[in-house]
């Protein structure tokens, strides 16, 4: 019975956690495909990929995003014609470097004396991996092309004549209403499916393996605690705007096994997984998930040497 209740509080939690955002993504998904001409964005972006992927990874300061509100607003940049390794550079990073999530996680690790290097460090590792992953993302593109995306995200022909402008000008508020409505129920239908099959699997996962376990065993294993961490982060599916505070808890862990979790948690989680496969094709889900998670590992076992090269704990000040 108590695993039957764990479960459905599990379950509910994580559904309602994450509905808001996705209707709020919804919403924005739908005021993109119509005020947004799609002629723009091949316009206002560098032609270089680099610069381009960087100006990616950065949207989330001007559009902050909650990870699963961000893959419908995504899927519709796609549609309109934002290169995909912006788009996913945008989708990894947006969820991490947004002031919000900024905020969260200052005020998290505020108590604990290491507020200003949690922040910084998930900032900017956030931010090496999702631009990592960009361009190899690109890399897989020029070969595969749009064989790598479902036909909802496959960008729709640019069309640079003025009709395009005309026609919207002839539209009234109520039309644009409609159709702003119109495609936000249809996003808001395609991602819910797939977010309540992963609140499911997520919920079945936490009901065996609870944040006490995986505290324990790194504290038994200290080297596998990133790796552990990372798991947990997989199997919890929390929103980046308040998993800085269950990452606070773990007070007898090393910052680097703390960075794995936050850090990866809004990139790749089961819920996540499962909403990517209405855009892309398992071939692209594979590199960015094989991508994601050797990045995040390699970078948070280098701030784990760097701390231990230079005789930090890691550790807030009470545990010391």
């Amino acid at each position: 019975m108590k695993e039957i209740l764990d479960f459905i509080l599990t379950f509910s939690s994580i559904l309602w956690e994450a509905l808001p955002f996705i209707i709020l993504g919804a919403i924005i998904a739908g005021i993109l495909e119509e005020f947004l001409p799609q002629s723009l964005i091949t316009r206002i972006l560098p032609k270089q990929v680099l610069p381009a992927v960087v100006i990616g990874a950065l949207l989330g300061l001007i559009f902050p995003m909650c990870e699963c509100g961000i893959v419908v607003v995504m899927r519709r940049l796609l549609r309109k014609g934002l290169p995909l390794s912006c788009c996913i550079a945008y989708m990894l990073a947006g969820p991490i470097i947004n002031l919000v999530v900024i905020f969260s996680t200052y005020v998290a690790f505020k108590s604990h004396g290491i507020a200003d290097q949690m922040v910084a460090l998930r900032v900017g590792l956030g931010f090496i991996v999702a631009v990592t992953t960009a361009l190899v993302v690109h890399v897989q593109y020029r070969k595969y092309g749009n064989a790598l995306l479902t036909p909802l995200a496959v960008p729709k022909d640019v069309d640079h004549g003025p009709d395009e402008h005309e026609d919207k000008k002839r539209k009234s508020l109520l039309d644009r209403l409609g159709n702003i409505s119109s495609t936000a129920i249809h996003d808001f239908v395609d991602i819910a499916v797939f977010l309540i099959l992963g609140a499911v699997l997520a919920a079945l996962a936490k009901t065996q393996i609870t944040p006490d376990d995986v505290e324990r065993f790194s504290a038994e294993q200290p080297f596998l605690a990133i790796p552990a961490m990372m798991g947990l982060a997989f199997l919890m599916c929390l929103c980046s705007e308040a998993d800085a505070f269950v990452a606070a808890s773990f007070t007898s862990m090393h910052v680097s096994a703390k960075l794995a979790f936050l850090v990866l948690g809004p990139m790749l989680d089961i819920k996540l997984l499962l909403m990517y496969t209405s855009v892309f094709r398992p071939r692209l889900i594979l590199t960015i998930t094989t991508t994601v998670t050797i990045s995040v590992l390699l970078l948070c076992l280098g701030v784990h040497l760097l701390y231990q090269g230079n005789g930090w704990s890691g550790l807030p000040p009470l545990v010391r």
